[in-house]
């Protein structure tokens, strides 16, 4: 990696030369901006306010602006008089623990390179002390024509330094706290806990910029002529007034999918030794009868149809009830198919070859006794 800075550590007499490297980069896609009418590229020219002239990197200075307006230059051998002990150096003022450092004061970061041989042993020296003290040192360095805070500490073997803003670069929260008072119940805090513990740790390495992929995506679709389809936007909830129990519930409950956790089981392990609700089977309705119809194409051949004959027959043929009776039962026990009317017939036929037959034996009978 590239060095942006040479100097040395000040450990007390200690000095320790070291190059300071970037321990960050930026993956943010930049844009450039266009003439929308036919594309050209939209650049700018650093122009002289007072003869209108472009002017060249070389003759540009620094000037500070005044209240009224007034420039007042300063050049580089001004800012090089003054009396800056930090210029080429990192100054060590103090070793405090880690967490008396405010995160609010975060800048940017560094990691601190031993410069030579002869900066290996007192660069170790000065990492070994910082681990074992669990402490942060604080110093003092100057960068880009200013002094600054930072703070060191150690990444794995490589001493990191910390770029600090100023104490009173820092503006107090006034304003920023609700004004309203407000209560929260236990019962809100408990689900709150519940989320935490359901959302648990996190790979801090599996953490990515989604928006910088689709952007990614986006460029390389046009860039090969495809079509982009536009994304629905996901609705955030901003400014809506919302049940916070019912919200942490169902957080808990998306945080648990989202983890493939199995949520029946989670719930019956915390509502062990509960009561279950009971609730009756409810019995199906037994279907309706239909009507039998009147006219049916083949007959059944069962009761009802023989019962509906022998009404039929006892009407018409009241005088011979027990003919009719016996005649029915026949016609049901012989009859497999064919229609009701055919039924009828039928025993009408039966009914009257028995009356027949029954005559015939009444007049045989004397006949007998005669010739006897």
């Amino acid at each position: 990696m590239r060095s942006i800075w040479n100097g040395a550590i000040s450990f007390g007499l200690v000095s320790i030369p070291i190059k300071l490297v970037n321990a960050t980069e930026s993956h943010s896609i930049h844009f450039r901006q266009i003439h929308l009418a036919d594309g050209g590229r939209i650049r700018y020219r650093k122009v002289c306010e007072l003869d209108e002239e472009e002017v060249s990197g070389g003759e540009i200075g620094k000037a500070y602006e005044d209240a009224d307006g007034t420039m007042i230059p300063i050049t580089d051998e001004d800012l090089a008089q003054l009396p800056l002990p930090t210029a080429k150096t990192i100054e060590i003022v103090a070793f405090v623990p880690a967490d008396e450092i405010d995160p609010l004061q975060m800048d940017a970061a560094y990691y601190l390179s031993a410069n030579g041989v002869p900066a290996a042993k007192p660069y170790t020296l000065l990492r070994e002390a910082l681990k074992r003290s669990n402490k942060v040192a604080v110093a003092k360095y100057a960068l880009r024509g200013r002094e600054r805070l930072g703070m060191l500490r150690v990444v794995d073997d490589v001493i990191a330094m910390h770029g600090l803003l100023w104490p009173d670069e820092i503006r107090a929260p006034e304003g920023v706290a609700p004004d309203s008072d407000v209560t929260v119940r236990d019962a809100e805090l408990d689900l709150a806990d519940a989320l935490m513990d359901t959302l648990g740790e996190v790979d801090m390495d599996s953490l990515h910029d989604d928006y910088r992929e689709a952007v990614e995506e986006l460029i390389a679709a046009k860039a090969s002529g495809e079509a982009v389809a536009p994304s629905e936007p996901k609705d955030g909830g901003g400014g809506k007034v919302i049940d916070l129990i019912a919200a942490l519930e169902s957080s808990v409950r998306a945080a648990k999918k989202s983890r493939g956790e199995d949520e029946v089981e989670g719930e019956a392990a915390e509502g062990e030794g509960d009561m279950a609700d009971v609730h009756p089977i409810k019995k199906k309705a037994a279907p309706r009868k239909s009507a039998p119809q009147k006219s049916t194409p083949k007959s059944t051949g069962g009761k009802k149809s023989t019962a509906s004959t022998a009404r039929k027959t006892t009407q018409k043929k009241t005088a011979a009830k027990s003919t009719s009776s016996a005649s029915s039962a026949s016609s049901s026990k012989g009859s497999s198919s064919g229609n009701s009317g055919n039924s009828a017939n039928s025993a009408k036929k039966q009914t009257s070859t028995t009356g027949r037959s029954t005559t015939k034996k009444k007049t045989a009978a004397p006949r007998k006794r005669a010739s006897a």
